[in-house]
């Protein structure tokens, strides 16, 4: 079996000298959480492995559909769409086992004097654990990722408009290992490759709707967890293509359909100790005083942050009561009607958030969670009572944003996001929140035509 997973600079070069990698790919995370790069010659790549990948700064300020809207203040025609370099972090260097001969490596943006490009979504999420880390604390997290399973091929979806797709699956297979075993041979490779390329998966499962899968990653220090998660989406459609068949994570495919989570987990661990901070054997159910001013402090800026973890118009439409999708801002002892949900009992106590929508940038959605429980934290916010019962029932307790354009209200009369983010990365993300809402409200849909071509 050939080499796979994680390797140093020094062992590549022997692996491209021996003819067993012959490619290296150097990708970046957009703002959409996609990777963007480009796929060098094994003997190439050691030339300018020091200098890093150019590419052009559009690709930091530019839409779903790649199009450059006005409004990005680092980045713009009359800017002139200069360079940019994604230089090779060499903790990710790995031998990705599903691709021939190939190696990845992720990358930080930096400018032409090489300082961190403050709005690429791995900068935003580095200056957050930097943050932590001045006060003591390690971040630990882990993402839980849902997505449908289509047996179309992404062209062949693209084919029909999306509209009479075969889903994997004929009925509900959550947690059903008979339904699962009917796509056993990919989920079998997911775990297999992903496990071999150094992304240890715990395991995977079925989800409440036909063909809806979930796949959970193991837990590790906040940006490394990041990378691993931006990694499993892109080897995921990867091998769907290789299997002729597609996975989507959109938050809300269908609206027919159970929507698509990320549930991320999250605890502070101590740097001087070890120990998890959030867990104190003397408190109420062992929450220790820094996990609850934490928690309130997630709870009170959910509103403000949404679009960093709910980013696009389709995101909320998953934020349906009693849906699975929560929709009101309260925390709960293992309980899956709140949005914050405690789980986990001594050094594994932790937060789970279940608000994210698998469509989610992780590192913004791990940025927003960990910039308000600091905020918390360093303030001291009181955390209210826990829900008891039905948390979509919730009488006196703040919602989410209902949709694209409210969160984007609150996003941009936000002091705390300002303060905690800065005023460029603040503005810039405003913007392409804002260009995604006009796209959309310029576009007539189906359901428009379908309810007024006759009727109105």
């Amino acid at each position: 079996m050939a080499e796979a997973g994680k390797v140093t600079l020094d062992r590549l070069k022997e692996l491209i000298k021996a003819g067993e990698v012959d490619t290296v790919a150097v990708g970046f995370c957009d703002m959409q959480g996609r990777l963007m790069g480009k796929r060098y010659t094994g003997e190439h790549f050691l030339r300018i492995a020091d200098e890093g990948s150019h590419f052009c700064d559009y690709l930091l300020g530019t839409d779903m559909e790649m199009t450059t809207p006005q409004g990005f203040s680092v980045v713009g025609w009359e800017k002139g769409y200069g360079d940019w370099t994604a230089k090779p972090d060499w903790n990710t260097l790995r031998v990705i086992p599903w691709l021939e001969k190939t190696a990845c490596v992720l990358a930080d943006v930096v400018d032409e004097e090489g300082k961190p490009v403050m709005v690429a979504p791995r900068s935003v999420l580095k200056r957050q654990v930097g943050r932590a880390a001045a006060l003591g604390f390690e971040v630990m997290m882990a993402s839980e990722l849902e997505f449908y399973l289509v047996r179309d091929s992404y062209e062949e979806a693209f084919r029909k408009g999306y509209a009479g797709l075969e889903l994997g699956g004929h009925y509900n297979e959550d947690y059903h290992l008979l339904q699962g075993m009917r796509n056993e041979g990919l989920y079998r490779r997911f775990r297999e490759q992903f496990s071999r390329a150094d992304i240890p998966i715990e395991c995977t499962k079925g989800e409440a709707g036909i063909a809806q899968h979930e796949i959970n990653v193991r837990y590790a220090d906040a940006l490394e967890s990041a990378d691993r998660h931006v990694l499993l989406k892109h080897g995921m459609k990867e091998m769907a293509i290789q299997s002729g068949v597609s996975v989507t994570f959109m938050a809300k495919p269908d609206h027919s359909w159970t929507g698509s989570s990320c549930h991320i987990h999250l605890s502070l661990r101590d740097r001087k100790t070890g120990r998890n901070a959030f867990y104190d054997p003397a408190a109420e159910g062992g929450m220790s005083k820094t996990m609850r001013s934490f928690l309130a402090g997630v709870m009170r800026h959910m509103r403000e942050t949404a679009i960093l973890f709910a980013p696009n118009v389709n995101s909320y439409k998953r934020y349906i009561a009693e849906s699975w999708a929560p929709t009101h801002i309260v925390w709960g002892w293992d309980n899956r009607t709140c949005g914050l949900r405690i789980v986990g009992s001594g050094e594994s106590l932790r937060i789970e958030n279940r608000f994210p929508g698998a469509d989610a940038n992780p590192y913004l959605a791990y940025a927003a969670m960990i910039a308000s429980g600091l905020e918390g934290l360093v303030n001291g916010y009181e955390l209210e009572e826990p829900c008891e019962g039905n948390g979509y029932a919730r009488q006196g307790s703040e919602t989410l944003p209902a949709s694209l354009a409210e969160a984007i209200e609150a996003f941009a009369g936000s002091t705390f996001v300002r303060r905690a983010f800065g005023e460029t990365v603040s503005d810039h993300y405003l913007n392409a929140a804002r260009v995604e809402q006009r796209f959309y409200d310029q576009v007539v849909t189906d359901w428009e035509k379908r309810r007024y071509f006759e009727r109105i």
